[in-house]
């Protein structure tokens, strides 16, 4: 495992993020109002937005400064601090963020699915809504998969999203439409290859890539063993 130095406590002058605004819109000039009493978790909240906007547009974790991200809600870098220890405790948040909004994009797609009751439809629901969001957030499809920070840090909240796939894989085969076997096994050959497919398109755009349904489907018959795929 690579061991990388922690961050630093203090924001860096010579920080990328410090090169100017985020694409997102302006970076914000004066000062913000100190928050009424009780506001302390809308600020925090307002802080891992930021975050996220400016890591959608970095793609790095290792190049964000809590300094642009104060800069960017509008705030004085010290009252980033009040909320956040350091960088690490920031993207980790906003990770967290990115999951839990990832698990309740989930059950919509489900929910709006050709056939909300057939365990395959949800199934592929569920891997293609993923496969769409990490195309629509490169930047912060890296920042959750491929970062230094996921590589060197503990972050349990992402088991949600593998046990979400290791029951939806059961269910087909508790339906009696996919073979049984290893449910956590074949839901983690289908992660893979999902994962595979839409790192090479955050990596590789200019491939002739063909649509990322059709891949889905050749991997839910191929990896899962489903007879039929419900589009």
């Amino acid at each position: 495992m690579d061991v990388h130095p922690p961050a630093k406590n203090g924001p860096s002058e010579n920080d990328p993020s410090e090169k100017g605004p985020s694409k997102n819109g302006p970076a914000k000039s004066g000062s913000r109002g100190r928050n009424p009493r009780g506001q302390g978790e809308r600020l925090r909240a307002d802080i891992v937005s930021a975050a996220l906007r400016l890591l959608e547009e970095l793609a790095d974790d290792q190049a964000l400064s809590l300094r642009a991200v104060a800069r960017e809600v509008g705030i004085a870098a010290t009252s980033v601090y009040i909320h956040f220890a350091d960088r690490d405790a920031l993207v980790v948040a906003a990770m967290e963020r990115c999951q839990n909004d990832l698990v309740r994009g989930i059950e919509g797609a489900e929910a709006a699915s050709a056939d909300p009751v057939d365990p395959v439809a949800l199934l592929r629901a569920r891997v293609l809504l993923l496969g769409t969001w990490a195309h629509q957030n490169p930047g912060l499809y890296k920042v959750l998969h491929e970062s230094t920070l996921n590589r060197r840090t503990d972050m349990p909240f992402q088991a949600e999203l593998a046990a979400g796939a290791t029951a939806a894989v059961q269910r087909c085969m508790e339906a009696g439409l996919a073979p049984a076997d290893d449910a956590a096994t074949v839901a983690l050959d289908l992660r893979a290859a999902v994962h595979g497919a839409v790192s090479m398109r955050v990596n590789q755009p200019d491939l002739a890539w063909p649509p990322l349904e059709e891949q889905v489907d050749r991997f839910l018959t191929k990896l899962v063993g489903v007879s039929r795929v419900s589009p």
